[in-house]
């Protein structure tokens, strides 16, 4: 602990290092007690994720038809994904093919955060229920998607990456995939990271001729106006350290004794207030369910590399979207031929792609000032082709987990993506 308590010392003068605690903790909805409820004591046991995949412990229970799937990434990960290929009540729509929708989660979350709601009030069995063939993605180091062609989960350079790799493998795989099984163009909903991944990709010319149209709730492209309770013990200055040499972790694994004991450590940290980390770090949620949430500390967080999380850090700290910067020169030179690591440039997203765009007012991570940032971005789209919706009194973790989004938000996205039918 005097270890970790150091840790704090440096964290308090590392602002990089701070703001990759804050993202972090903000899938972490718990209040003080919080860490006996399975996450955070490593000595009383962490919680076992359910054997079952997606589709028995979430979907078949309600009576949808649902169907396990895995994709290959040209670097050999192995990802799942869930297929949901019509509601609960057949349409009798003979002759016409279900449009495909994929939904993409967040950071150290996974496909299961979708279907904490009842059937009624989450997004993928609304879009089935709407007449979709819904597709869920699971990003690379959760849960159903933890291994590879040739490396074990438990060795260092399984987790030897960070969302730029999200970007040119994970999305490319799925999209090729779910495009192959349906032959049509999809349409994409991205939560948080998966709206960053997505603008990224979008902007490098990837996945733009297998989209349809694309959905971003609570986007994420820039961080630098970021302002959270936990923020303020960020630092003054910035020193340029690798994390894994203060964690010597390779996975980041939020369940773990060692980040678990240092997220616990930095609740005790002066001025730092964790009776309600939820509201401290994504705003006021408005609309969450107790019980919704207990469903969540059951089944989230999950690992991602610690990489990745740097990499999410460097882009609040240097308010741009790049790629990842290994710190010197010199290996930026080796990885990308340059000395600083090549931006993607938003601009280059085809102004004629339908987005619809959708954020809170309280929502403290995709904060107003950075999404007014994203959207000057889309200054030059065709102004038929941007949809934008602001919600006064949502937060960040309302846009999955909100138990009146699917009259507040989802049946927006249902008609954006049903008004490109005729498009």
């Amino acid at each position: 602990m005097a270890l970790v308590r150091g840790f704090l010392g440096l964290a308090a003068a590392c602002r990089d290092f701070c703001v990759l605690v804050v993202l972090v903790l903000v899938v972490h909805p718990h209040r003080a007690d919080g860490f006996s409820r399975g996450f955070f004591v490593p000595s009383k046991g962490v919680v076992i994720p359910p054997v079952a995949g997606i589709c028995t412990a979430s979907v078949i229970v309600h009576g949808y038809k649902c169907q396990e799937h895995e994709v290959t990434t040209q670097d050999g990960y192995i990802l799942s994904l869930q297929r949901i290929p019509e509601g609960r009540v057949v349409r009798n729509d003979a002759g016409n093919k279900r449009q495909p929708v994929l939904i993409q989660h967040g950071v150290l979350v996974d496909g299961m955060t979708w279907f904490l709601n009842p059937p009624e009030q989450n997004l993928p069995m609304i879009l089935a229920d709407n007449g979709f063939d819904v597709w869920i993605a699971n990003t690379r180091g959760t849960r159903f998607s933890r291994r590879h062609t040739a490396l074990d989960s438990s060795i260092p350079d399984f987790w030897d990456w960070s969302w730029d790799e999200l970007v040119s493998f994970d999305i490319p795989a799925i999209f090729d995939f779910v495009y192959g099984q349906t032959g049509q163009k999809i349409d994409y909903v991205g939560h948080s990271l998966g709206t960053l991944i997505a603008l990224a990709s979008f902007s490098e010319g990837k996945l733009v001729y297998q989209m349809k149209s694309a959905a971003l709730l609570s986007p994420i492209a820039y961080l630098s106006h970021m302002n959270t309770a936990l923020g303020v013990v960020a630092a003054r200055a910035f020193v340029n350290g690798e994390i894994t040499t203060i964690f010597g972790l390779a996975e980041f694994n939020p369940k773990g004794e060692p980040v678990g004991n240092f997220l616990k450590s930095l609740c005790a940290y002066p001025g730092v207030d964790c009776y309600d980390l939820l509201s401290a770090l994504t705003g006021k949620n408005c609309c969450l369910n107790a019980s919704t949430i207990d469903l969540f500390l059951m089944n989230e967080p999950q690992s991602t590399s610690t990489k990745n999380m740097i990499h999410l850090a460097q882009t609040a700290r240097d308010g741009i979207l790049a790629k990842y910067n290994y710190g010197r020169p010199d290996y930026n030179v080796m990885h990308y031929g340059v000395a600083t690591p090549p931006i993607y440039n938003l601009s280059n997203i085809p102004h004629d792609l339908p987005l619809f765009v959708s954020y809170g007012g309280q929502d403290a991570l995709s904060d107003v000032g950075d999404v007014m940032l994203l959207l000057d971005s889309f200054k030059f789209h065709d102004v038929d082709k941007l949809s934008v919706q602001f919600i006064k009194d949502y937060a960040h973790a309302d846009f999955i987990m909100g138990v009146n989004a699917k009259d507040i938000v989802y049946n927006q996205v249902v008609a954006f993506f049903k008004r490109q039918y005729s498009a």
